[in-house]
């Protein structure tokens, strides 16, 4: 696929503005001032990095940042996974919605069990893609400011979809966005139902949050209710290994992706 102007591609990771959200812009409620399960609903529906930042702006980016200044101040080395919880327990409680044993385990193969799609799924969709570019949409408000200035690759977006139609959007959120010795795998997964031959639609039914935060690993459930992309359809293209998402609406916003190594 040749060049496309206006796309934006920085480290191998893109930066655009949203394409998916919460319908009808509401959000679960959650304790003010921390990150919980508003925020990894919100981070399950997002395709793209700005929107995963907007979504750690809602409630916890303050958190956070104090996490992030008590492991700075207690010389926490980068590979330590255990100074965080140690040296900065209390802190990291107050920064994440307080988390009992979860009988919830995780799903480790969501589609397994999972009903075919009415259509037959298009053998070129089929397989692991990782998202490389998208285009960038007008913005309305003068600009935009992430939560840091520099790409990293905590943000690195995945969708696997199955021959039978299941698809798992997934996002891996690291201790460089959570605070050291936090780590969170956020998935979306449901059917992708075929339109036509160039038109499909995703259609969110579950996810988890799953990964150790201040110590203990954590199984967070994504309410079915709340899980929901925006609507909307995607016209696909495919060429030389590359699939390309256009949301069919009036942006026309663009997602590319490539395909990752099995």
């Amino acid at each position: 696929m040749g060049s496309i102007r206006g796309w934006v591609v920085v480290g191998g990771l893109l930066s655009a503005f949203t394409a998916l959200g919460q319908e009808g812009g509401e959000r679960p409620r959650t304790v003010a001032g921390v990150c919980g399960s508003a925020n990894w609903v919100c981070v399950a529906e997002c395709i793209e990095p700005e929107c995963v930042d907007r979504c750690l702006r809602e409630g916890c980016e303050q958190s956070l940042d104090r996490l992030k200044a008590c492991t700075l101040k207690a010389g926490c080395a980068e590979d330590d996974t255990q100074c965080s919880a140690k040296a900065c327990g209390n802190t990291c409680q107050k920064a994440f919605e307080p988390a009992p044993p979860s009988p919830e385990k995780e799903q480790k193969s969501p589609c397994d069990g999972q009903a075919a799609s009415a259509r037959p799924v298009p053998q070129k969709l089929v397989g692991a893609w990782r998202l490389a570019a998208a285009s960038l949409p007008l913005q309305q408000d003068g600009g935009f400011t992430r939560i840091e200035p520099q790409p990293r690759a905590d943000y690195a977006r995945t969708l696997q979809i199955t021959p039978e139609g299941c698809f798992v959007l997934r996002t891996a959120l690291k201790d460089a966005t959570l605070g050291q010795g936090n780590q969170l795998v956020v998935r979306a997964w449901g059917t992708m139902e075929v339109l036509d031959d160039h038109h499909v639609k995703l259609l969110a039914k579950d996810g988890q949050a799953v990964g150790p935060v201040c110590g203990d690993k954590r199984v967070i459930p994504l309410a079915r209710s709340k899980v929901k992309f925006k609507g909307g359809s995607f016209r696909w293209d495919f060429e030389e290994e590359t699939l390309t998402l256009t949301v069919d609406d009036a942006t026309k916003q663009t997602f590319q992706f490539e395909r990752e190594e099995e």
